[in-house]
């Protein structure tokens, strides 16, 4: 399984709020009524921040994060290259997110402690 994981910095004009509910009431839905997204993705989850100051570790740079599982990267290619993803899901993405302060990791697991 591989798992795209994408580290999110929300769009400065919303607050913490107006960005997690836009990200879990309108963007999921939206993400999810797309075929390709239909046909790829195995899981789906979404994070968000929480407000937690932790010893001995810098303030939190992003606001949330998505992982999304895929049966390979040609599959995880296919998705995010879909025309109808291009068209309908990056302008949304654009509307909530600082894109290019986002990143992501793309990965497989390995389980220490199940």
């Amino acid at each position: 399984m591989i798992k795209f994981i994408i580290l999110l910095t929300r769009n400065p004009a919303l607050s913490q709020e107006q960005f997690v509910e836009y990200h879990k009431s309108v963007h999921a839905n939206l993400f999810m009524s797309i075929p390709v997204v239909k046909d790829t993705v195995r899981r789906y989850i979404q994070q968000h921040r929480i407000d937690a100051e932790l010893p001995g570790m810098p303030p939190m740079k992003y606001d949330g994060l998505t992982e999304l599982w895929f049966d390979d990267v040609e599959s995880l290619a296919r998705c995010f290259s879909d025309p109808e993803y291009m068209e309908r899901i990056r302008p949304d993405e654009e509307s909530f997110l600082d894109l290019h302060s986002c990143d992501f990791v793309v990965s497989t697991e390995n389980i220490v402690k199940p």
